[in-house]
């Protein structure tokens, strides 16, 4: 079957960006999202997030009608699921997947199926995710066949092809990295790859399922594990009054150390989640992917403790936080350390705070709600008396250094 219309679930920081590029190719593609803003803003040809270059792309797959986006679904010959896979808080620590968008994706374009379909999930998802999907597909359309039943004869093929993107470079990497194909079934994988090598120019790799699944989670929890030794060296170094910048620059001279830069936390819709799903499938020999956990999510109280230290030098401190979003040169929020900490210090009330955040327009609504004010750059730096480097921003790395000179300042990012 050639597949000449896709359908595109979730139109965020990974779907909107995937729809745009197959759309650039020459397909039809159908942007399905629950958001009416989102569809709105996509079918007038702009974009309603942050992404170099995305804005372009868009604003011609749209005017050449390649990329339309829409509430309600539509039948396509390829399905693409890219939907938020956030984790749910437990009391025991080990936090579990939350797949209800997942199974929201799946009843939504459950009743346009039709024999022949294929349907790929991209969300980052625990091991067995995948046939999760491909078990609520069948249970909605029992006239349909799927490859848990009936393998290659299926009528509906289903595979995991994670996303491997990193956010400010999503356009390059989308088309030249390599992709891990896991089809339920080898003709599900088949089909697959057929698809991505319309716009992929990296190897498109077969596997299974659960090991595309287990691959991702492997990814970022070894970026992890190497962000926490990065992180629990900085609170070290701090101890002994050592430079860890300084230091670590020092020990990666050695040909076969490469020591990763310590930070307020660990932040983002993939390390900071994808190792709980790990965890919480295999808690008791996840030890190590567990810690690194716990240690980057306890940066950002130390980081807290530093500022609040900072700000009892001072009759009426004002802090200004430089960055919220998880990374540079982006607005993402998601599970930003950042945003956090900003939130945590407003919280304990300790001065006025201002946040600088070139990237967005408005402050979330729980920072407005706690009295942070949303400042430039210029204008925190007159006021403030301690600063506080969050975010590693462009505007943040070209701003003059002398302008820090008279204030206490906690530099968690290595650019002052």
């Amino acid at each position: 079957m050639t597949i000449k219309t896709v359908s595109v679930v979730g139109l965020g920081y990974i779907g909107l960006p995937t729809a745009a590029v197959i759309a650039s190719r020459g397909m039809k593609v159908i942007g399905l999202d629950v958001s009416e803003k989102a569809v709105n803003t996509i079918n007038a040809g702009e974009i309603h997030i942050v992404e170099p270059d995305l804005d372009i792309i868009v604003r011609g797959v749209v005017s050449t009608g390649n990329l339309r986006a829409t509430t309600t679904p539509e039948k396509a010959d390829a399905f693409m699921v890219a939907v938020p896979t956030p984790f749910i808080h437990s009391e025991s620590g080990n936090h579990s997947a939350d797949l209800s968008y997942i199974e929201s994706a799946a009843k939504m374009i459950a009743p346009v199926l039709e024999k022949g379909n294929l349907v790929i999930l991209e969300s980052t998802s625990p091991v067995g995710a995948t046939e999760q999907l491909a078990a609520w597909l069948s249970e909605a359309r029992p006239d349909l066949t799927f490859p848990q039943d009936k393998g290659d004869a299926a009528d509906i093929n289903v595979a995991h092809c994670p996303e491997r993107v990193l956010p400010g470079y999503v356009l390059q990497e989308l088309v030249s990295n390599d992709r891990v194909i896991g089809g339920m079934s080898k003709a599900c994988s088949e089909k697959a790859v057929k698809l991505y090598e319309t716009f992929v120019r990296g190897e498109c790799i077969i596997t299974n399922a659960r090991t595309a699944e287990m691959a991702k989670l492997t990814e970022n929890s070894f970026r992890d594990v190497n962000i926490a030794f990065a992180n629990e060296l900085s609170v070290i170094c701090d101890k002994l009054k050592i430079n860890v910048w300084e230091l670590i620059k020092l020990a990666n001279r050695h040909p076969r150390v490469n020591i990763l830069n310590p930070g307020p936390g660990v932040g983002g819709h993939c390390i900071a989640v994808d190792p709980w799903f790990i965890v919480a499938s295999c808690p008791d020999e996840a030890k190590i992917i567990k810690q690194a956990r716990l240690t980057n999510d306890a940066k950002p109280f130390y980081v807290i403790e530093k500022v609040a230290k900072a700000a009892d030098e001072f009759k009426r401190p004002v802090i200004a936080c430089l960055g919220l979003s998880f990374k540079a040169d982006i607005d993402d929020l998601r599970e930003s350390p950042a945003l956090n900490i900003v939130e945590e210090l407003a919280a304990k009330n300790i001065g006025e705070i201002l946040a600088v955040e070139p990237n967005i327009s408005e402050l979330p609504a729980n920072l407005a709600d706690k009295n942070v004010s949303l400042v430039s750059l210029e204008s925190a730096l007159e006021q403030a008396n301690v600063v506080v480097v969050l975010v590693d921003h462009k505007q943040f790395k070209a701003a003059d250094k002398t302008e820090f000179a008279s204030k206490v300042v906690i530099d968690t990012r290595g650019i002052i």
